[in-house]
C-alpha cells in the first residue's frame, strides 16, 4: 500500500532540489509544503543555503522563521523565483484544485509572482478530471451568503461555510471566509474559473488553472514528474 507521508516527503525533496542559493522562494501552505520548508531549513542550517522566503501563510512564516529561513514580504521580495505548494488534487493538463488549508488566495498571488511553480503531493492527489475534492472559494463575510446562494442555485450543488477546528467558523489570514463548494466532476476547469471570477464578493477560488509548471508526485519508492507543455499563467 502506498504510504501518503512517505510520498509527500519523497516528493518535496525533488522540488527542493531546483532550490539554488540567491534565489527568492516561494513557500506553499499545508503539511506538504511543511515537508519542503523543514528540508530548506536544514540545507540552510547545515549546508549554508543562502535563500529569502516568501510565506504564503502565517502558518507557513512561523515555521521557516523557527528554522532560520530569512523571510521577506512580497512587495519587498519582487518576482520570485520559485515557488513549492502543495495540492488537493492536479489532473493531464495540470491544473490544480488548492485551498484546503484556507490560504488560496495568498497561494494563487505567490504564484502568479514566481519564474517558476513546483507542485508536490502524494499520488492520491492524481485524477482525471477535477472535482473529488471539494472546491474552495474564498468570499468577504458580508457577501457569504449571497454567494452561497448564487453558487447554489447556479450550478446545483452544496457551497458550506467552512469551520474551523474550534468548531467555530474558519476565518482566513485576510479574515474572509471559505466556502466548500461540492462541485463534483468538473469537466472544464477553465470555463468554471472564468464563471467564478466575475462573481462580485467571491475573492478567490480553488482552481489553479496554467499555474504549475512542473509536478512531482511522490509514488511508491521514487518520484514522477510531470512538466507543463504549454505555456502558464504568469506575470
Amino acid at each position: 500500500m502506498p504510504n501518503p507521508e512517505q510520498e509527500r516527503q519523497q516528493a518535496a525533496a525533488a522540488a527542493v532540489d531546483l532550490v539554488q542559493s540567491g534565489m527568492v522562494v516561494g513557500l506553499g501552505t499545508g503539511g506538504t509544503s511543511a515537508y519542503a520548508i523543514k528540508i530548506l531549513g536544514q540545507r540552510v542550517a547545515e549546508a549554508g543555503l543562502k535563500i529569502t522566503g516568501v510565506p504564503t501563510s502565517t502558518r507557513s512564516a512561523e515555521l521557516a522563521r523557527s528554522l532560520g529561513i530569512p523571510l521577506v514580504d512580497l512587495t519587498m521580495a519582487g518576482q520570485i523565483d520559485l515557488t513549492i505548494d502543495g495540492a488537493d488534487e492536479f489532473d493531464p493538463q495540470l491544473h490544480l484544485t488548492k485551498g484546503g488549508g484556507g490560504a488560496l488566495l495568498r497561494e494563487k498571488i505567490v504564484a502568479f509572482n514566481s519564474r517558476k511553480v513546483a507542485i508536490i503531493t502524494d499520488s492520491a492527489k492524481r485524477v482525471t478530471t477535477l472535482g473529488r475534492f471539494p472546491l474552495p472559494c474564498e468570499v468577504l463575510p458580508f457577501a457569504a451568503p449571497a454567494v452561497a446562494s448564487w453558487i447554489q442555485r447556479t450550478f446545483s450543488v452544496q457551497a458550506i461555510p467552512r469551520a474551523g477546528a474550534d468548531g467555530k467558523l474558519f476565518l482566513t489570514d485576510q479574515g474572509n471566509q471559505i466556502l466548500d463548494c461540492h462541485f463534483g466532476t468538473i469537466a472544464d476547469p477553465v470555463a468554471l474559473a472564468d464563471r467564478l471570477d466575475k462573481v462580485p464578493g467571491l475573492i478567490e477560488h480553488g482552481l489553479f488553472v496554467s499555474v504549475a509548471d512542473v509536478v512531482f508526485m511522490g509514488s511508491g519508492d521514487g518520484v514522477e514528474t510531470f512538466s507543463r507543455s504549454s505555456p502558464r499563467l504568469s506575470r
